[in-house]
């Protein structure tokens, strides 16, 4: 915002102006006593003159006023002009219109004085107020400038707070997917099953061979699953020193980022609520895994009569060896929870 021109900067620039349009020094005094006079309400004066100018001599200043006095007298006198009116009389009401136009001119200088007057104290009442809005102005840009630099130490922290976010997703789509295996797995060997039942009567052998390799499978598989789940267990873990550490570097922060670390531990709620729902997605394949060999120890003991006792023993150390990994993980579950 610009401050309003001073009186005397502002006669400055304007006969810096006219020096520009008028380069002669005659034409240039008249027009100066002209500015002084009729714009500014100076009476102009020789010395005056040649202050603010500053061309010729002392002469051309006293010579051209004169003429500006002489001139504006003509023009100020007023002539009544009456075919039958006496010449006194005719004088007489021209002096006195003079007389009223010099009164009315002096009043309008006097309104005119006054409203520059009001004209300045609002310019300086202005100029207080621009102050006063450039001391507050410059109080809410020191604290503009230290809300941004707090919320650019916010963005950081979110940004780190994001990647840990991204890099729990990648672990989850990588567990989703490693589950959908698993069902698709499963979903193959019910259909091996299927076969199984349907073709146990034509051919008994066969239903043993195909009973001991999906049993070498459901082996193979358990093994994988049981791998998997220590892996899972062991990121888990690594994530929960992860967190651990996380929180106590955020224990040691400024109470501004407790909100951000409310947040952090509503998305570590919902990762542990999503690892309890593949948790159980877990149990319910090993479930059905049970299931599953309940159906085979069902079949085997409807054929029992012609399945020989090394069979009846296979499958029972397979029982046996099945129960214990899945004692072994109940108990690493524990200690995992």
């Amino acid at each position: 915002m610009s401050d309003v021109l001073s009186p005397d900067a502002a006669l400055a620039a304007d006969i810096e102006r006219l020096k520009a349009e008028f380069p002669k020094t005659r034409e240039l005094y008249r027009e100066v006593c002209a500015l002084l006079f009729f714009r500014h309400g100076i009476t102009p004066t020789a010395n005056r003159l040649y202050q603010l100018v500053k061309r010729g001599s002392m002469g051309t200043p006293t010579a051209v006023l004169g003429e500006f006095w002489t001139e504006l007298r003509e023009k100020s006198r007023v002539r009544i002009e009456h075919p039958d009116l006496p010449t006194d009389l005719s004088a007489a009401a021209g002096e006195l219109v003079a007389t009223l136009w010099t009164r009315a001119t002096a009043s309008a200088d006097t309104a005119l004085d006054a409203l520059r007057a009001e004209v300045l104290a609002q310019q300086a009442e202005s100029q207080q107020l621009v102050i006063a809005a450039r001391d507050e102005l410059g109080r809410v840009e020191t604290a503009l400038e230290q809300r941004t630099a707090a919320l650019l130490a916010a963005q950081v922290e979110v940004r780190e707070l994001d990647r840990a976010q991204a890099e729990g997703h990648a672990q989850r789509r990588a567990l989703e997917a490693e589950l959908a295996r698993i069902s698709a797995a499963l979903a193959a060997r019910d259909r091996e099953l299927r076969e199984v039942r349907e073709g146990f009567s034509r051919d008994l052998a066969k239903q043993r061979q195909a009973a001991e390799r999906a049993e070498e499978r459901l082996r193979a598989s358990e093994k994988r699953a049981l791998l998997e789940i220590d892996r899972e267990r062991s990121t888990a873990t690594k994530l929960h020193k992860e967190l651990d550490e996380a929180t106590r570097r955020a224990d040691r922060k400024y109470a501004d980022h407790r909100r951000v670390i409310e947040a952090t531990q509503a998305q570590l709620g919902d990762a542990r609520h999503q690892a309890g729902v593949l948790q159980g997605r877990l149990d319910a394949v090993r479930a059905e895994n049970v299931r599953l060999q309940t159906e085979v120890m069902t079949l085997r003991e409807a054929g029992q009569s012609g399945v020989p006792a090394a069979v009846r023993k296979t499958s029972r150390s397979t029982r046996s060896s099945r129960a214990v990994p899945t004692a072994k993980a109940a108990t690493r579950r524990k200690k995992a929870v």
